[in-house]
């Protein structure tokens, strides 16, 4: 681009020239972000997003209460694989094969935060436990948002479902292929890339003291305005 620019204008434009006055525009650097949107079904995801808008109503009208869930693995590997970087510096993150802590959580719009942790893969009976426990804290009609992995359209999660609404709680479908339609993804990248200092963990004790800490700060030390995410899910959450 640099020497794009340099013979269109016929100037000596060099990368680090660019590079500021790109950061002046207000841009930065970051990775690109997968879009599955080619996967969607125009048609089911229209129809979807409609019910979702109607829910987040009735939330915001106090008929029902609304969390997002989803499961995401942490371990020591890190995910930051570059970054800014001083001239001569660089930030060091000693690869570890360490087992993942599993987190399944469920999150509110308003910074809410119930979430359950195991060592192995989540299956849907520790999902289905997981809910049961969360369901048991709830004094009003609960929705819970929910993606489309295979645990959680088990049989036995099926099953479960229908339970469920006998005590007026709830289990919504997102459409396929949208991650961008559940905010819970921004809570697992705010941990993953910026609340955990990886790079100054030295065991796997330590990694898993500093997400309960997270965990239990959020709301409080750490939270997110979901105005301020618009690029990143869709801004019926605004």
């Amino acid at each position: 681009m640099a020497k794009s620019l340099s013979e269109d204008l016929n100037l000596e434009v060099n990368r680090h020239t660019l590079r500021r006055f790109l950061k002046k525009l207000g841009y930065s650097w970051k990775r690109f972000k997968k879009s599955l949107k080619k996967n969607q079904d125009p048609v089911k995801y229209t129809a979807k997003l409609e019910e979702l808008k109607v829910l987040l109503q009735l939330h915001k009208q106090d008929y029902i209460d609304l969390f997002f869930a989803d499961e995401s693995g942490f371990n020591l590997e890190g995910y930051i694989p570059y970054g800014w970087q001083a001239k001569g510096e660089y930030i060091e993150i000693t690869p570890s094969k360490t087992p993942s802590v599993q987190l399944f959580g469920l999150m509110s719009l308003d910074n809410r935060l119930e979430a359950y942790s195991c060592k192995g893969s989540i299956n849907s009976e520790t999902a289905i436990a997981f809910i049961e426990d969360f369901f048991q804290s709830r004094d009003q009609p609960t929705v819970i948002i929910i993606d489309n992995a295979p645990i959680h359209h088990s049989n036995k999660f099926k099953t479960k479902i229908q339970e469920w609404k006998q005590e007026q709680f709830y289990v919504f479908y997102l459409p396929e292929y949208s991650p961008h339609l559940n905010p819970i993804e921004i809570l697992w990248r705010k941990i993953k890339y910026e609340w955990l200092k990886y790079e100054d963990m030295e065991s796997q004790q330590q990694l898993e003291d500093e997400l309960i800490d997270i965990i239990n700060q959020f709301g409080k030390q750490y939270n997110i305005d979901f105005k301020e995410h618009k690029a990143e899910v869709s801004n019926i959450f605004a």
